[in-house]
């Protein structure tokens, strides 16, 4: 793609990394973060620039890349104002799924594959148009242990539980609240999620909620199928149009 308006593209970003693969644009990707796992074959080939948090600002800045892909929640604001100072930083900001199909539009529009990307837009629509059609779940999600930590209205994951009629008793708050168990008891939800990162829980984990709500569906879940946007939409909404027919 030899006509494109970017040539050397950092991404600290894992769900977008995958997004610009899928897009087509892997050979234009010079970093990426140790978290940008997919898709594996690809991103082995993509040099690490350290983590979403903590990227080796010296390493990239010496890497001359003509544009760097950022979050507002994934990554820091100091790290994103150092980085702005040599080169153009897109800083992306995602809290719903509309929030993540406008970026996969804007992203499109300016790398230059729009076609792709709205491709990908009908695709990812598509799916949310077949969901099943199922009666709500009062549910809490867990993303964290020691403290335990929930998430809160503003968050891409709520609102992916919101699509999926499942009723966050923890909706009330923002961001990721932390709270206990007691309080949980007290909410009394007919399931309870226990996600696959950032916290690896396990069915250990299952046993220790269980003591404080015996009557409560416990699962645990991959965290992508909730926490991922981009092209992972695609892989997550099918699972979770299967998963919650039968839940």
């Amino acid at each position: 793609m030899p006509d494109l308006p970017y040539q050397r593209i950092i991404s600290l970003v894992p769900s977008l990394t995958e997004l610009l693969i899928d897009l087509g644009l892997k050979d234009h990707l010079a970093g990426r973060t140790r978290f940008c796992v997919h898709p594996k074959t690809d991103v082995d080939d993509i040099e690490i620039i350290g983590g979403t948090k903590n990227p080796r600002l010296g390493k990239i800045i010496e890497m001359d890349p003509d544009l760097i892909i950022a979050n507002k929640e994934e990554n820091r604001k100091e790290d994103i104002e150092d980085l702005s100072k040599y080169t153009k930083v897109q800083v992306t900001e995602i809290d719903t799924i509309q929030d993540a199909l406008l970026e996969i539009s804007g992203l499109g529009l300016l790398l230059g594959v729009n076609e792709t990307a709205q491709q990908l837009i009908t695709n990812i629509t598509d799916l949310l148009s077949k969901k099943p059609e199922v009666q709500p779940l009062s549910t809490a999600y867990f993303i964290w242990k020691d403290p335990w930590m929930t998430v809160g209205s503003d968050t891409y994951i709520h609102n992916v539980m919101q699509e999926y009629q499942l009723h966050n008793v923890f909706g009330d708050q923002t961001r990721y609240p932390q709270t206990s168990l007691k309080s949980l008891a007290s909410k009394n939800p007919d399931l309870i999620l226990l996600s696959s990162e950032p916290y690896p829980f396990k069915e250990k984990h299952i046993k220790e909620i269980r003591k404080a709500c015996p009557v409560s569906k416990i699962e645990l879940v991959n965290g992508e199928w909730f926490s991922w946007y981009g092209s992972r939409m695609i892989s997550a909404f099918k699972w979770l149009n299967n998963w919650r027919s039968k839940i």
